[in-house]
């Protein structure tokens, strides 16, 4: 019997996570969350995923005693929070592992594309250290758009004024005090954001209000050249409007960590099954557009992934089980 069902986990993961959890009453796997790999999925009560499992309702149905969902996230987008609420299934995540992790990727991206790092570096592989069209752009004295001023968001700031970078800012909910400590503005628009920014940085949460915040409307309204760095979700950029503004030339480049529909990319299996959306289909052949340009880098949604910010991950997440297994949830999104 296993009470714990692990899923996406590394042998690494799986190292660390047995050293505080008794491994005979865990299923642990690297795949992505599958009910039927589970030895008798009518007695877990407790499942891990990272974000690249879907846990729809229809798919958590199949665990009747299911009590909590222990996502290795910040995000839970890819939980079906209506069927835990409805079932009493607690879900808890990470609220903080690692602020300077994901901003330190941030500026990779920004300096990849600024500097044109990897088009500087494939030249300079074959053998060829000609300077032409590599000429960057300083980052002193630009303006960056923060849109989130969250953990992350704040860290990113921090890094921008040591850059003697120029910030302005988007949140729900501003900080006067934090603007006034670290000299940045906030603005009171997305729309005024995007006018001002020589680059944009996402740093918000996916829900229905930020899905396609950036959109075919506004995507215009960025100045012609900017640049666009998502290292949060990728439902947060219509890709489509994204590739029309790149193939036009209006947006300068883009830096991106996440995808929409991405899980559809790593996991190949989906494709080849049945139960697929159309629209996330064609999201998959837009990604595959974005990692033919030039002006665009990607990672493989990487940017949470040192050393330090995984053990964090997997700590919290083994506290979350613990604090539940002891009657006392702890870091609860969805309380049962």
């Amino acid at each position: 019997m296993a009470k714990r069902a692990l899923f996406e986990m590394s042998p690494a993961d799986e190292d660390f996570v047995f050293r505080h959890i008794d491994k005979l009453d865990t299923f642990s796997t690297s795949e992505l969350f599958d009910h039927s790999l589970l030895p008798d999925p009518k007695q877990c009560r407790i499942l891990s995923v990272f974000i690249n499992s879907r846990l729809e309702g229809a798919a958590l149905s199949r665990l009747p005693a299911l009590k909590l969902i222990a996502t290795r996230s910040t995000g839970y987008d890819h939980i079906d929070l209506d069927y835990c609420r409805s079932h009493g299934i607690t879900i808890s995540n990470v609220p903080v592992y690692g602020d300077n992790t994901v901003a330190e990727h941030t500026f990779a991206l920004i300096l990849a594309l600024s500097r044109k790092v990897i088009q500087s570096h494939a030249r300079a592989r074959s053998g060829d250290f000609s300077p032409g069209g590599l000429q960057g752009f300083d980052l002193r004295g630009k303006t960056l758009g923060v849109v989130g001023t969250g953990h992350i968001g704040v860290h990113v700031i921090r890094i921008a004024r040591g850059f003697m970078m120029k910030v302005i800012a988007l949140d729900s909910h501003p900080d006067k005090r934090l603007a006034d400590a670290l000299d940045f503005d906030y603005v009171d628009a997305l729309d005024t954001l995007l006018l001002a920014s020589d680059i944009v940085s996402l740093h918000a949460p996916l829900t229905p209000a930020t899905h396609h915040m950036i959109n075919s409307e506004n995507i215009w309204r960025m100045k012609k050249g900017s640049l666009l760095i998502n290292t949060a979700r990728g439902g947060l950029v219509d890709t489509e409007s994204l590739l029309a503004a790149l193939e036009a030339g209006h947006c300068g480049g883009a830096g991106l960590d996440v995808f929409e529909s991405e899980a559809l990319i790593k996991e190949e299996k989906q494709l080849l099954s049945n139960q697929y959306n159309i629209e996330e289909l064609r999201n998959v052949v837009r990604n595959l557009a974005l990692l033919k340009r030039e002006n665009v880098v990607v990672t493989p949604h990487i940017a949470f992934n040192s050393i330090e910010a995984s053990e964090r991950i997997l700590l919290t997440t083994i506290q979350n089980i613990q604090a539940f297994e002891a009657g006392k949830p702890a870091n609860v999104v969805v309380g049962s």
